[in-house]
């Protein structure tokens, strides 16, 4: 006993750090087995031993944790049989019953767990009248008892159980009523094997030993002293948090690992990715000439892949390992867009700087018009330099060239000048020939405006006419005439430079 308190002193003063590893919330062990006593009283005739081996009936442990902490509570009850018989002759017998009961604290140093309870017993105690033919008597024993029990993993599964009881303040009453006195303890251990493991609940056998030793002491000096040593199997029914219970009772299993070769393909083309990166398990793989990737030593179940490469957008996929087998598994990785950025054109008034909506802005071959701030936004242009060109009714056209760059929104701002109403657009330029470019005497002809014009001795002309398109002649003796389509615009200065050929020549 002394050896026993000292293991319940180091289980209390260690940390209940694995409270974990044991997640039961209650338990129930059921015992049958077979008892064999021996015992001796004095003052019945010459004095009277002894000995039988009976029988232990069932026996009933229960014990329920709050929730899964520390703390919990136990109840026991036990029936044994007893003869008292002389040869082939029983002189007498009956059953006694003890039973217990309170609260019960649990401890775990390691995988070592410890439990450490105090309550209520009761027991009935035999002792014999004084008579020829001796009659079992039953003494009750009420006391408040201190116990415990630890427990140790063994391999494979298998566990070692020490527990221990003491009775103290002690209360006994022999069959008349009759204060008398009594001591004695009860100490046993038990080997426990697995059985079944559900995931609410485990099945386990105990092959179970205890030794108990009592002395009652009458008030008329009679003293009965017995030792019992009971063996028998037990099955142990435990409810537990089923996520825990494979730390609770583990059962090594041998495991063979498998493995998976990735082949890593382009998702459009379905050519292999050379150098593409697989990550499992966190650990990082790249890909062969093939594409190929293959992780050995996975644990059978679920695996998953992400893969990588660059111009592709990341990829994922679960395999399934089997023991001691290969598994494939193709992932295509999608090649990721052409990098693009935006253009944002912000048209305002040259004159006020006040924003311009409802205005047409053409970007490369987009088209768009500025809303209420007098912005327009373009989207997805391919980077480097691009053309714009804004244009609106009662403002003069801009052309402008802007830099997009990839992953970025460039800006531009565009002034618009308003058109002049009322001026006359002019027309200048000069006609020469392309025979060493001599000036010439020319005659410019523009129908639509009904204007004809002769060019001076520099071959120079200078006409004004209204804004519009027009087709304009160009002739001189001597050289093939020349039409040019051209379209001008009021207040607007235009120059128009001609080379005539000389007839006969190109």
């Amino acid at each position: 006993m002394a050896r026993l308190a000292l293991v319940l002193l180091v289980m209390l003063a260690t940390p209940s750090a694995h409270a974990e590893a044991v997640a039961e919330h209650a338990s129930l062990r059921l015992r049958y087995g077979l008892s064999l006593r021996d015992g001796r009283q004095a003052d019945v005739g010459p004095g009277l031993t002894y000995e039988g081996f009976t029988p232990n009936d069932v026996a009933a442990v229960g014990t329920a944790w709050l929730g899964t902490s520390w703390l919990g509570a136990w109840a026991g009850v036990q029936r044994e049989a007893f003869d008292l018989r002389e040869g082939a002759l029983r002189i007498t017998g009956g059953s006694l019953w003890r039973g217990s009961a309170g609260p019960r604290a649990r401890f775990f140093l390691g995988p070592v767990r410890a439990e450490l309870g105090a309550g209520y017993g009761f027991s009935q105690l035999p002792h014999f009248s004084d008579s020829t033919e001796p009659v079992l008597l039953r003494g009750v024993r009420h006391a408040a008892v201190v116990g415990g029990s630890v427990r140790f993993p063994l391999m494979l599964g298998l566990r070692l159980e020490a527990r221990g009881e003491l009775p103290v303040s002690l209360s006994v009453r022999d069959a008349t009523g009759a204060r008398a006195e009594a001591t004695g303890f009860s100490a046993g251990g038990a080997l426990l094997v697995p059985l079944r493991r559900a995931e609410r609940w485990t099945g386990t056998l105990v092959l179970d030993f205890q030794h108990v030793q009592d002395t009652v002491t009458l008030a008329d000096g009679t003293q009965s002293r017995q030792r019992l040593r009971r063996m028998g199997a037990a099955l142990e029914l435990a409810w537990h948090d089923g996520a825990r219970v494979a730390r609770q009772v583990p059962v090594p299993v041998a495991v063979v690992p498998g493995s998976v070769r990735f082949h890593v393909l382009d998702a459009r083309t379905g050519a292999p990715l050379p150098g593409a990166r697989v990550m499992v398990a966190g650990e990082a793989h790249v890909a062969d000439a093939q594409g190929l990737v293959e992780v050995a030593s996975l644990s059978p179940g679920p695996v998953s892949a992400r893969v990588t490469a660059e111009g592709y957008a990341s990829a994922e996929a679960t395999a399934t390992v089997e023991e001691g087998r290969r598994a494939e598994l193709e992932v295509r990785a999608a090649p990721l867009p052409p990098p693009t950025g935006a253009l944002r054109v912000t048209v305002v008034d040259a004159r006020t700087g006040v924003p311009l909506p409802d205005i047409r802005v053409s970007v490369g071959t987009a088209q768009v018009r500025t809303d209420l701030t007098g912005q327009a936004v373009v989207k997805d242009l391919a980077p480097g330099p691009v053309a714009v060109a804004v244009a609106s009714s009662g403002f003069q056209s801009a052309d402008e060239a802007a830099v997009v760059i990839a992953g970025q929104e460039s800006t531009l701002s565009v002034p618009l000048a308003t058109e002049k109403q009322g001026t006359r657009a002019t027309l200048v330029g000069q006609v020469r020939s392309v025979r060493g470019g001599k000036p010439l005497a020319a005659t410019l002809l523009i129908t639509k405006a009904r204007v004809r014009a002769r060019t001076d001795s520099k071959g120079a002309f200078n006409v004004q006419v209204r804004g519009g398109t027009y087709r304009i002649t160009l002739s001189a003796r001597g050289h093939l005439s020349q039409t040019k389509v051209i379209t001008l615009r009021e207040g607007e200065r235009t120059i128009l430079n001609v080379d005539l050929f000389p007839r006969g020549k190109r």
